[in-house]
């Protein structure tokens, strides 16, 4: 069975209103969003979550280097070209972009030290070796900032995850980066 692409119309009574605050945020309904209306605990959860790894204290870069590290892992079709997007919109540098898109290093070392560390999250169900965490620190990192990316990764699971099931459609303003 398909996933549908639900709007204010076909959607469960309590995803209404989390519909209505994407579209008081983002002028639309966001197709990651249609999708997760199906289930309003998915979508609530998703939202909060998205809100959450904003206030973790994480600069735009930051935020991005996070966001698309994990998209790129997970390859997802629809959170790539989304968040290339948003990095747009919160002015990352073009190399920065680059450099994730393309797996190369970042153009600063604490940049490439949180990517690096959220990458090895990723892959190893997060275990981080002595020195990885060591690396981290120097960078000027802290452990807030470790759990920090856990809730990005939180975040990242339940959009990536979706995406693949459902096969979400890129949103218009998105294709470009495809």
């Amino acid at each position: 069975m398909k996933f549908q692409l639900h709007n204010l119309q076909t959607a469960p009574s309590n995803s209404i209103p989390l519909l209505e605050n994407s579209i008081k945020s983002f002028g639309m309904v966001p197709n990651l969003h249609a999708v997760m209306a199906e289930s309003p605990t998915a979508l609530n959860a998703y939202k909060q979550l998205h809100e959450w790894f904003q206030e973790t204290g994480f600069n735009a870069d930051e935020l991005t280097v996070i966001w698309q590290t994990i998209n790129v892992e997970h390859q997802c079709h629809y959170c790539i070209p989304a968040h290339t997007g948003i990095a747009h919109m919160m002015n990352v540098d073009q190399d920065i972009i680059d450099a994730l898109l393309n797996r190369q290093s970042l153009p600063n070392e604490k940049l490439q030290v949180l990517h690096k560390t959220t990458l090895s999250l990723v892959q190893n169900r997060g275990h981080l070796s002595d020195e990885e965490r060591d690396a981290f620190y120097k960078a000027g990192y802290e452990n807030k900032h470790l759990l920090g990316i856990l809730v990005g990764m939180a975040q990242k699971v339940m959009s990536n995850y979706t995406n693949h099931l459902a096969e979400t459609p890129v949103d218009s303003m998105f294709e470009k980066f495809i």
